[in-house]
């Protein structure tokens, strides 16, 4: 029996096609997130209690940057510059810390499942803030003025800090960090945060559960340029730190060993990774309080459509997590105004349906 053999094998796309698509799609799409990350913070800007064109919005900010003394006059210009701006910059920014520590958690771990809040960073964070509420309130309100509030985002900081750093000393051993211990040691942490904080709400009084309460759900409505310039110091670096990192979590992809013999050093990447994680997550804790789904849903949903190169990942997923936390704090303001529903509140609603679907999509991702 004979076989006929086709004159002419199909086409198939090289490798080298392959990449240079995705790159080219990685970057029109990095002009395309950052266009539209830029005109959501010009319309977030003007949105609020006193409605604002985005012209007007757009006319104010160019004449403060560029010193335009004519178009600094008026009530919008107060509004915009010392009420609206400070927020949507700090969601931007909290946004994208979140996002891009959820997108080194995955990659460190590597699985897509993965967030910030398995090192117990988050934990550490509302444990110390829940203290601060509390205990703070209770014991030192007579020394120190405007206390928990005053302290509560350095407060909040410290915890997770120090939640990182203990995790850090559990994993590591003979000088190597095993993310497998790590985790475990972190669903530990987060439980014992938990009861701990728990306990702290039940012994706190009306006003003190109130606050903790609302802290807990996550709001941008504290923005302030001081709050900013205090966060940005601490946030700003994992960003700018991203293109170093990428090298190093695309060889983790093929195995801690394989990274190593490919000349990547690994136990340097996993600690800048996870001190960087601990000071974004904790700042942001600290400014905005806790805010969940944006460090696994955005990265998840960047890879999806680029792929798994954290050379775009990593900017993409700071420019997606930007976006959304500024989209959700604008339904925030809008969808129960004239008040203000807790930022946390909506990321969860548009967060957990996203992943339940994605759960039942690719249940292949639980065995990764």
């Amino acid at each position: 029996m004979t076989f006929a053999v086709p004159s002419q094998a199909m086409p198939t796309p090289s490798l080298s096609g392959l990449v240079a698509s995705r790159r080219r799609l990685g970057l029109i799409a990095l002009g395309g997130l950052g266009a539209a990350c830029l005109l959501l913070a010009v319309i977030a800007v003007g949105q609020g209690a006193v409605a604002i064109a985005p012209g007007r919005v757009a006319a104010i900010l160019a004449g403060w940057l560029t010193g335009n003394g004519a178009a600094l006059e008026g009530r919008d210009v107060l509004v915009v510059l010392n009420i609206r701006l400070p927020r949507v910059l700090l969601g931007l920014l909290v946004g994208a810390g979140l996002a891009v520590s959820g997108a080194l958690m995955q990659g460190l771990f590597r699985n897509p499942l993965a967030d910030p809040g398995l090192v117990g960073v988050s934990a550490g964070a509302g444990l110390a803030a829940a203290a601060t509420i509390v205990l703070g309130d209770r014991f030192l309100a007579g020394t120190l003025m405007k206390l928990p509030f005053a302290v509560l985002p350095f407060g909040a900081f410290c915890g997770g800090l120090v939640s990182t750093l203990v995790l850090y000393v559990i994993a590591t051993r003979e000088g190597r960090t095993s993310v497998a211990t790590m985790l475990l040691a972190g669903v530990a942490l987060g439980a014992l945060s938990g009861a701990l904080t728990g306990l702290l709400s039940f012994v706190s009084d009306d006003r003190q559960l109130r606050d903790l309460t609302f802290w807990s759900l996550g709001s941008l409505g504290g923005a302030s340029w001081t709050k900013l310039s205090a966060v940005a110091p601490i946030i700003l670096p994992l960003l700018l730190l991203m293109p170093f990192l990428a090298r190093g979590l695309n060889g983790l992809m093929l195995g801690e060993a394989e990274a190593y013999h490919l000349g990547i050093p690994v136990q340097r990447i996993k600690a800048m990774a996870i001190l960087l994680v601990a000071l974004a997550v904790g700042a942001s804790v600290a400014a905005a309080g806790l805010i969940g789904f944006v460090g696994i849903v955005v990265p998840h949903l960047v890879r999806l459509w680029v792929g798994p190169d954290h050379r775009l990942l990593l900017p993409l997923s700071a420019l997606g997590g930007a976006m959304l936390l500024v989209a959700a704090d604008i339904v925030a303001r809008l969808i129960v105004a004239p008040a203000e529903l807790p930022i946390g509140i909506v990321t969860a609603a548009l967060g957990a349906p996203f992943f339940l679907w994605l759960l039942l999509r690719r249940t292949s991702l639980l065995d990764v």
